[in-house]
């Protein structure tokens, strides 16, 4: 390749080029560079617009931990303005602080909204939590409905006890034990440290054995 020593003689020897070449190659580097450029635009718009929800996550999830249920109308015009993560994180936080602010219906309408629309990596989290929310509102077989279209394996052992959980609180004791019994053989023991805890109150009592009568 040629050496240029000035950008004179750059910019000449481009013209040059371009006499003998542009005709040719005009469209297809017209679409190469849309291409180019469109991508670096949407690339640093993405990026942009990254740094902005991060910091208007925090701005939101920081003034729900300072004002509580005040805060919760802030939060959901966050979530409504943005798609992706930091909309399906602000979710959660919302969820969790209306769980403990007593509003479950708010709880519920947020990790509904993951469970179904939200990123493949939260939503088995947000399905289990709205099957407590869903039974804690008295709608058990709902949440068990809820549970049973959790097809991630990483959640089995949690999807059990949870199971187990609703089960025992409707006054099956049995169905209860087998639930339970599930979420150990799937490593709910190493996960959880109220699984045994579970699985003894319910376990039967020892059958004593009849003393032999005196000979």
């Amino acid at each position: 390749m040629e050496i240029y020593t000035n950008e004179e003689q750059q910019v000449e020897a481009i013209k040059g080029w371009w006499k003998e070449n542009g005709t040719s190659v005009i469209a297809g580097t017209v679409i190469g560079l849309a291409g180019l450029f469109g991508w670096r635009w949407y690339n640093d718009h993405q990026q942009t617009n990254m740094q902005l929800a991060s910091s208007e996550f925090s701005r939101v999830t920081d003034a729900m931990t300072k004002e509580g249920d005040k805060a919760f109308a802030q939060v959901e015009g966050f979530i409504n303005d943005n798609k992706g993560a930091y909309a399906d994180l602000a979710s959660l936080e919302l969820a969790s602080a209306a769980v403990k602010a007593g509003k479950l219906d708010v709880a519920a309408a947020q990790l509904t909204r993951v469970a179904e629309q939200g990123d493949a990596s939260v939503q088995a989290i947000a399905a289990v939590r709205l099957a407590r929310v869903l039974a804690e509102q008295g709608k058990a077989d709902d949440a068990l409905a809820r549970l049973a279209k959790i097809q991630d394996a990483a959640f089995k052992a949690q999807v059990a006890e949870v199971r187990g959980d609703i089960l025992l609180a409707q006054n099956k004791p049995e169905e209860a034990r087998s639930a339970y019994q599930a979420a150990a053989d799937a490593g709910g023991l190493q996960s959880s440290a109220e699984l045994r805890l579970k699985m003894d109150d319910l376990a039967l009592p020892a059958v004593a054995v009849d003393e032999k009568p005196d000979a």
